[in-house]
């Protein structure tokens, strides 16, 4: 038995109509890196932000001690 298909979102279709056509392997990886680039950058833009909102600092990551105590 195959894996259960789900249908594409408009967007997923929207791609596939964008790429519908021959592409070199440097096309391929250009395309894959600009990928890459815009959600990591979507990813730090949240994290700057979740920063900001809760008013952290470096002084508050390099004195916190929340450690999971260990029995012995």
């Amino acid at each position: 038995m195959g894996e259960p298909t789900m249908p594409l979102n408009p967007m997923q279709l929207e791609m596939l109509q964008l790429l519908n056509r021959e592409l070199s392997t440097e096309d391929i990886s250009a395309i894959k890196r600009l990928i890459v680039k815009y959600f990591s950058e979507k990813a730090i833009e949240a994290a700057d932000k979740f920063w900001d909102e809760n008013n952290l600092t470096e002084e508050y990551f390099l004195n916190i001690h929340e450690r999971t105590p260990y029995r012995r």
